[in-house]
């Protein structure tokens, strides 16, 4: 075990009870998977808020969150995320871990970050401090500005989508494009809820938190004016999940649904 895994014990109440639960097995993508899986990672409290007090999901977090965290990690190919939620949590290139040696067999020590970003206002480690096996990926428009556009071109993937805004299937087919089919995508909520709008989310795990936050926090799926999931730009769509396990490991709940 290295530095950064936690020695926590999991225990599962669905579909089976078991003291022992084997967290790689747990979260393990589809046998001979042939096309795009996306696999959203969020955090809420019991009451559903999905942000804590300082502004960030870290707040609702613990080491067992943090070792499920590692587990998907290891397993993906590619880590997802919203500019926002990767200037607001602090977000730097994923960082090799000795535990993935056999999760990681045939692929790159560790999975590149892909960030989604109309602006390009990202953290300056996540697009400098990249190792050269997992260049950041940047999603854009063409109406970023050109100075920032050069800049992520320099250190990172850039991507520039013609249109105003990066939809879920130009990421999706984008990644997929470069033979990264297991996509993790740690939100934040506006990110999950174009995703879910789309119908493009396959999996969520979910931790449930055993803390309460009160009236105010938004939910894991939420969004602004215009953004898909939202009152303003509501989706028909309703998507059918079922639960594939339930565990718990220090007072919180770790679901995991499948579409």
């Amino acid at each position: 075990m290295s530095g950064n895994d936690v020695n926590v014990t999991f225990r599962a109440l669905l579909p089976s009870p078991d003291v022992e639960v084997d967290l790689v097995a747990a979260y393990a993508h589809p046998v001979g998977l042939d096309r795009p899986w996306v696999r959203a990672n969020m955090v809420a409290s019991v009451d559903g808020g999905a942000i804590g007090p300082s502004g960030r999901s870290r707040d609702l977090s613990s080491p067992a969150d943090r070792r499920v965290m590692g587990v998907l990690r290891g397993l993906c190919d590619v880590v997802l995320v919203g500019a926002h939620t990767a200037r607001v949590e602090g977000y730097d290139p994923v960082k090799a871990r000795t535990s993935w040696a056999a999760l990681r067999a045939g692929r790159p020590a560790t999975p590149p970050v892909a960030v989604v970003s109309r602006t390009l206002d990202l953290p300056e480690r996540l697009l400098t401090e990249a190792p050269g096996h997992a260049r950041t990926i940047v999603f854009t428009t063409a109406t970023a500005p050109a100075d920032r556009r050069a800049h992520a071109a320099r250190h990172a993937d850039l991507v520039v989508v013609e249109g105003e805004s990066v939809t879920p299937a130009h990421v999706v087919n984008a990644l997929a494009g470069r033979g990264l089919y297991r996509i993790l995508t740690e939100g934040g909520p506006h990110l999950l809820a174009e995703f879910t709008a789309a119908g493009l989310l396959d999996e969520l795990c979910l931790t449930l938190s055993p803390r309460l936050l009160g009236a105010g926090a938004p939910r894991i799926v939420s969004g602004g004016p215009g953004t898909p999931g939202t009152r303003e730009h509501v989706s028909t769509q309703s998507t059918p999940v079922r639960m594939a396990h339930l565990l718990t490991a220090e007072g919180a709940l770790f679901a995991r649904y499948v579409r």
